[in-house]
Order: structure tokens, then C-alpha cells, then sequence
């Protein structure tokens, strides 16, 4: 069985949405970071934000 990284995240959000939680905290990645940004943009969420503490240093 294989997950689907993306499929969390919007289920996550929507999750939060429905619940009317006012944030929603899930591992970042690239990929997940612009996703939510485009979803900032097209007015879906409020405001993205990455952690300073769960950043993981980029490989060398």
C-alpha cells in the first residue's frame, strides 16, 4: 500500500476547515509548501508558514 503525501495534506486542511480550527500543522516539503502557497494565493487558506524549528538542513 502507498500513501499519497498530497491527498494528507488537502484532507488535513479540509479536516481543519471543518472543524473550524484556525491553523493545521503537517510535515513540510517542497512540493507541500507550494501547494499551500498557491492555495494562499487563490484565497483557499488565510496565511502559510514554515516552522523555523522543523526546517531540515538542505544536503550538501
Amino acid at each position: 500500500m502507498q500513501t499519497d503525501p498530497i491527498a494528507d495534506m488537502l484532507t488535513r486542511i479540509r479536516n481543519a476547515a471543518t472543524a473550524r480550527h484556525e491553523r493545521c500543522e503537517m510535515p513540510s516539503s517542497k512540493i507541500r509548501l507550494g501547494i499551500a502557497k498557491l492555495l494562499k494565493d487563490e484565497g483557499f487558506v488565510d496565511d502559510v508558514r514554515e516552522s523555523e524549528a522543523r526546517r531540515r538542513p538542505s544536503p550538501s
